[in-house]
């Protein structure tokens, strides 16, 4: 099977978080089905299926109750870059410029989506529409149930790495927000996001001003507000629907790899090795989370309690308000790229390690809320070239 040469991991493990302030994390249990690391991993909506997708080319769904494999979904001929899970239905992006629809019950393959002609990226499913952003410098808008392309987006010189949507009732008082079917923001390796109007696919805005390429985005629909974090080490806001540059956010030393924005505070994770929390009305820098032995590549709040990924193999809960340190959760073998949640009854944390780990005995405190997250080589920085 054609791919790239992986230094993921192939198991899936969940951990529960033990111990005193700095504390580390045993394992609950171990699945290690995969033949290849895990790239991304996707939460259903009702908490009871977990889908990840591999560099082995499939993808599989589990059971969050026991963590056992429901179903392999086989069909893409090379590595599956990103999932997205549904109640219904089950959605896999790949570098063989494909996405595939897959039934959650018989992981039978539904539908497949065919018109990007490099490696798909990214993908977003709303409103009925999925959106797909790709290498091949596009991206596209698809009927969820017909398969086709309903609109292509083109305008970006190139590769296309993040999405971000806002439906036209998330934006009361815009002008033509209705009109328009929506807004979708993309972010590029060319240095621009770019806002397109969904039912016309034109290119509403560009958004020009970083250096280097834009690896991340958030939204705030209510403020029609897009923050979005690049390579040139700062983080941007702007105005979706005027265009406009609100803000820039200056003190990172190395690439914003990921972003999080909670109750009008951005988080921004780093190649820098730290996290930090800044005001997004102001851009004012208010907390730094360090402790991260290499970059920081995935970013998840809940609850009053900050979860990063490091490319230095480990997890870490911050307390958000303070910035002290209180957990570490151990036993990942290469980089952490994904963090996801939530389950009604907690959280519970998924890592991918080269081979099966070493298995740890279930944490004692009863208080104690395990949590997601995922493991792999997933591409986080942009190729030196262009992509296409």
């Amino acid at each position: 099977m054609p791919g790239r040469p992986s230094l993921a991991g192939r198991c899936l493990r969940g951990s529960r978080r033990t111990g005193g302030m700095g504390g580390g994390g045993s394992a609950l249990r171990v699945c290690a089905d995969h033949r290849g690391g895990i790239n991304w991993l996707s939460l259903s909506p009702d908490g009871r299926r977990l889908l990840t997708g591999s560099e082995d080319g499939t993808a599989r769904l589990w059971s969050t109750a026991d963590g056992q494999c429901c179903a392999l979904l086989q069909g893409h001929e090379s590595y599956v870059t990103f999932c997205h899970l549904e109640d219904e239905a089950a959605f896999t992006c790949s570098a063989d410029c494909t996405i595939r629809k897959w039934d959650v019950r018989t992981g039978q393959c539904l539908q497949v989506f065919r018109g990007h002609t490099s490696i798909v990226n990214r993908i977003l499913v709303a409103d009925n529409q999925l959106f797909s952003g790709s290498y091949d410098r596009t991206a596209r808008a698809w009927s969820v149930d017909k398969g086709q392309v309903s609109q292509e987006f083109r305008g970006h010189r190139n590769c296309v790495l993040t999405l971000a949507y806002s439906a036209p009732w998330d934006l009361p008082g815009a002008p033509c927000a209705e009109e328009a079917g929506g807004l979708l923001v993309t972010g590029s390796t060319d240095g621009t996001a770019r806002v397109w109007q969904v039912a016309g696919g034109g290119c509403w805005q560009t958004l020009r001003g970083h250096t280097g390429a834009v690896l991340c985005l958030v939204l705030d629909t209510p403020s029609h507000t897009a923050f979005t974090g690049s390579t040139d080490a700062t983080i941007r806001a702007w105005d979706i629907l005027s265009g406009e540059q609100l803000r820039v956010f200056r003190e990172h030393q190395g690439p914003v790899i990921c972003l999080e924005l909670v109750n009008r505070h951005v988080y921004s994770g780093s190649a820098d090795r730290t996290v930090k929390c800044w005001l997004a009305d102001t851009g004012e820098r208010v907390r730094t989370f360090a402790a991260h032995g290499h970059s920081v590549s995935a970013l998840k709040y809940h609850a009053g309690t900050l979860f990063t990924g490091s490319g230095d193999a480990r997890a870490r809960a911050f307390d958000a308000e303070s910035g002290a340190l209180q957990r570490v959760f151990r036993g990942h073998a290469f980089v952490i790229n994904c963090i996801q949640w939530p389950l009604p009854s907690g959280l519970r944390l998924w890592p991918a390690g080269p081979s099966r780990p070493r298995a740890c005995g279930p944490a004692e405190v009863p208080e104690a809320k395990p949590f997601l997250g995922g493991n792999g080589d997933f591409f986080k920085k942009p190729p030196s070239r262009n992509c296409h």
